[in-house]
């Protein structure tokens, strides 16, 4: 008998499918060994529901609904599990206790967990559930409704064995103590396997479902967690998508994987909710997006600011406390960045840059950051080959340890996603400056050229939404036979006592915005050729794909079509001293 086949996993019995037993993966042995500490702190605070549970009960819970799970799957699913083969179950629901107990069900099954968003109609949900080829879908009470119509759709059109199974189905039964599972004798489970589908935002097209190997949400958000330095005795704030990288890549698995709290807060956004909770205390870690962080900025400008001193102190010492912040999506504009500077008392957010396929890929330390420039997101992460294809500029190119391994069920688009070298081509351009990395924007339509320029999107819109009266913007490029393209911005207007203030300082009339005033307004901070020479105020807030993204391919010419000169709304600057309606 050879050496190989004298591996005991070759001829010694191991552990069977025991409903006391945790696969051997890099995620249940590290939650197996948190939950055996003899600490009482929780591991998910769920605000929506009033559930705190501690890493023993979330384990005892995930691997009971695991069994509820197991009990609903036909035998040839169980079988292509036993046997290794690719398995997707989608997960649809709110970030919350649901969540992280339907997740880990999953994957302790031997699944890949197919998470997407329940705010959107059965036929785009399905969509997702097909692209997959997911067995069953599972679902938090929230996410009920739209599960079962889901579910009767998949089985009439495309899996008559389609079923959906809600979390709940496996909560409040027996508990069972750290001491009464085992970890599987069968081996150790290849870190190649699949973790987690993330489906991209469908920017470029229709939405690809970015396959995250299991290495890459355990060895990799331990790395991730290392770099941010997340200790057991943090407290992350989540109120992310759960179904977008940052949501479950950044925010999710390296807080559960260091023993620290993950705090859900979903549903509608609210800056004096928030304000509030922060000067509660114990949050350590927080994540936001730029937009959160300008109107938390603003509320604090237009409420917080004018309270009496002592009642004002207990607000400004909040985000003082925290240990980091993190932005990501894009760099924040520099009023916005420096107010936060200044509230956590000199230290800076931590702003970074990365994608579905790619994980983070560049961002500013945790320590050392001050030499890290005004609109960059740092270097950079540990361990990433990063290059830009014409040198200090050009497209983002990278290979990292931690990237997606495939577009599920769609070889074409795997392949075309690399270069002839084997680095992810992103799509987003990039300058470098020193170690320092400055994102402009998506190649496709974040890039604009105009009049001879390459402009950035990206930095026009960064320096408008720093504006006190603007609460969204878009910057497209909209064809032009003079100068190939015309800057053109999309904004909708605040009605805040900040924007009041500043259009009376200005002499102006609450509610409209002339080209010629924004172009004044933006003058000091862009160059000339940069400032917008069309311009369109909206009401409300801009349209949103099914994973709240903007996109611009779709919006940019529906707000500019081709006859943009006869629509009365468009505003064109034609270098007269005085901006005109494109219809005359």
């Amino acid at each position: 008998m050879s050496e190989t086949k004298w591996d005991r996993r070759k001829f010694v019995p191991h552990h069977e499918a025991r409903d006391d037993v945790l696969p051997c993966d890099g995620l249940f042995p590290r939650l197996l060994t948190l939950a055996s500490r003899s600490s009482h702190r929780p591991a998910i605070r769920d605000l929506n529901t009033g559930v705190e549970k501690t890493t023993a009960e979330l384990l005892s819970d995930a691997i009971n609904f695991r069994e509820t799970l197991r009990s609903r799957l036909q035998p040839q699913t169980l079988k292509a599990l036993r046997d290794g083969e690719e398995v997707f179950i989608s997960l649809v629901g709110p970030g919350g206790y649901e969540f992280t107990v339907g997740i880990l069900g999953i994957l302790g099954l031997g699944a890949a967990a197919s998470p997407f968003s329940p705010h959107q109609p059965v036929q785009e949900a399905s969509y997702y559930v097909n692209k997959a080829k997911s067995v069953a879908v599972v679902v938090t009470d929230s996410a009920a409704d739209i599960g079962q119509k889901l579910a009767a759709e998949i089985q009439k059109t495309t899996n008559s064995h389609f079923v959906c199974v809600p979390v709940s189905a496996g909560l409040g039964q027996t508990y069972r103590p750290p001491s009464s599972l085992v970890l599987s004798s069968a081996g150790f489970r290849d870190l190649n396997s699949p973790g987690v589908v993330i489906f991209t935002s469908g920017t470029t097209g229709p939405p690809k479902g970015a396959l995250l190997p299991l290495g890459s949400i355990t060895d990799g958000a331990l790395s991730f967690a290392e770099q941010m330095k997340v200790r057991d005795t943090d407290t992350c704030q989540h109120l992310l998508p759960v179904h977008h990288a940052t949501g479950i890549w950044v925010t999710f698995f390296p807080f559960i994987l260091t023993g620290a709290c993950i705090e859900f807060k979903s549903g509608g956004f609210s800056p004096e909710w928030l304000w509030n909770r922060w000067k509660q205390g114990g949050i350590t870690h927080f994540s936001g997006v730029p937009t959160i962080y300008m109107r938390m900025m603003r509320y604090w400008q237009e409420n917080l600011s004018k309270l009496p001193p002592a009642e004002r102190k207990a607000y400004r010492q909040a985000p003082s406390k925290f240990r980091t912040a993190i932005c990501g999506t894009s760099a924040l504009p520099q009023p916005i960045n420096d107010f936060w500077t200044k509230m956590m008392n000199g230290k800076k957010i931590k702003q970074r840059y990365g994608s579905s396929e790619q994980g983070v890929i560049f961002n500013m330390p945790f320590d050392d950051n001050d030499d890290v420039p005004d609109g960059s997101t740092g270097p950079a992460s540990l361990g990433v080959d990063v290059r830009l294809t014409e040198g200090d500029e050009g497209e983002v190119r990278s290979k990292s340890f931690y990237m997606f391994s495939k577009y599920i069920h769609d070889p074409e688009a795997t392949k075309a996603a690399f270069d002839e070298d084997g680095y992810f081509k992103s799509g987003d351009m990039a300058i470098k400056r020193g170690k320092h990395y400055f994102i402009t924007g998506r190649a496709s339509v974040d890039i604009l050229k105009s009049g001879g320029y390459k402009i950035s999107a990206l930095d026009i819109e960064r320096e408008i939404l720093s504006l006190p009266y603007v609460n969204e913007v878009m910057v497209v490029g909209v064809p032009d036979d003079e100068f190939g393209q015309r800057v053109a911005a999309v904004l909708s207007i605040s009605d805040s006592e900040a924007a009041q203030e500043y259009y009376q300082k200005h002499n102006r009339r609450l509610g409209k915005l002339d080209l010629d005033d924004l172009r004044t307004d933006v003058r000091n901070r862009l160059a000339g050729y940069k400032l917008p020479t069309l311009l369109r105020v909206i009401e409300g807030e801009l349209p949103k794909s099914a994973t709240n993204k903007v996109v611009k391919k779709v919006l940019g010419p529906m707000y500019f079509p081709t006859n943009y000169a006869d629509i009365p709304e468009v505003q064109r600057w034609d270098g007269k001293s005085k901006s005109r309606q494109a219809k005359l």
